[in-house]
């Protein structure tokens, strides 16, 4: 048995037996974003007081999202197709989901970016979003909708953007 099949597994295997885990697998994998995205534009506007340092971290998060998400994630997957468990193992996902390939996680490539862009505004906040980041892809592989080496290639996808982007505008910076 593969590692990444041992680990979904055990995942998998609180899921269908308790309404209220249920509940939770789904909200944390499903609707916990929202709360993310929102408390983001909360900090934003909250704690970054000079417009120009708003855009600056802004960009800086639309950027590294862009990349990973957009351009990165569906690079590889045009390239290549992992079908999701629910479909490779003929099991039942807790909430439906397109049949789109699973490797990388586009919602981990996407999130992953906005944590690590929130410690452009406070450090404390953004070990909270990096955590809660990382509960909501566990959610995703209980959920049956991801493997976990879907989740751990969207964080890393992520965290190559953020440190592109970084490079980019640190080499930008020297050249102005």
């Amino acid at each position: 048995m593969s590692f990444d099949l041992f680990i979904f597994q055990a995942f998998y295997g609180l899921a269908h037996h308790n309404k209220v885990i249920d509940w939770l697998i789904i909200f944390f994998a499903g609707y916990f974003q929202y709360i993310l995205l929102a408390l983001a534009v909360y900090l934003l506007f909250s704690k970054i007081k000079d417009w120009r340092r708003k855009i600056y971290i802004l960009s800086f998060f639309s950027l590294s999202a862009i990349i990973s998400r957009g351009l990165i994630t569906e690079i590889i997957r045009f390239f290549y197709h992992r079908a999701r468990p629910f479909l490779a193992l003929d099991i039942s996902p807790l909430f439906n989901h397109d049949l789109a390939g699973s490797f990388p996680s586009g919602h981990m490539a996407f999130y992953f970016a906005l944590a690590l862009a929130v410690f452009l505004i406070n450090r404390k906040w953004a070990w909270f979003f990096v955590y809660s980041v990382i509960l909501m892809g566990l959610a995703r592989i209980a959920a049956g909708v991801h493997w976990p080496s879907d989740i751990l290639g969207g964080i890393l996808i992520a965290i190559g953007s953020y440190f592109l982007v970084k490079k980019i505008i640190l080499s930008q910076n020297k050249t102005a």
